[in-house]
């Protein structure tokens, strides 16, 4: 991913003596990984059915999700378990010295009436008239 106008650096503050944890950014959940003293953010849920992946298993580079033991190679987001699935990660980088991560901005909120004219475009209904 490359950090373009519209990323948001979010300053990382590791937890004391933490080195998997999870944190909130704009209503999305994130999982933050140390392994080997270098730091791993993915998407805080599993890919697979939203298990909490900073509550599982990190062996070898790799994290094994609590639920349904899905696992995913940390530095490349591939899936070891199953084929069609992929853990979504998110660069670090140091802003004076200091673990930032690079997140995709907030898409912007969208009203009620923004929200059903798209459902409607889509064919909401699948064309199915209701009696």
């Amino acid at each position: 991913m490359s950090s373009d106008t519209s990323d948001t650096l979010v300053r990382l503050e590791q937890p004391e003596g933490r080195t998997q944890w999870a944190f909130e950014h704009a209503g999305r959940s994130y999982a933050v990984f140390v392994v080997g003293g270098e730091l791993h953010v993915t998407d805080g849920g599993c890919p697979h059915n939203g298990g909490p992946l900073a509550e599982g298993l990190v062996r070898d580079g790799f994290v094994t999700c609590p639920w349904h033991w899905y696992s995913y190679e940390l530095a490349t987001g591939r899936c070891r378990t199953a084929v069609g699935y992929e853990l979504r990660r998110y660069p670090v980088v140091l802003v004076g010295g200091r673990p930032h991560v690079s997140l995709p901005a907030a898409a912007p909120a969208r009203s009620w009436s923004e929200i059903l004219r798209a459902h409607a475009r889509s064919g909401g209904l699948s064309g199915e008239s209701v009696t």
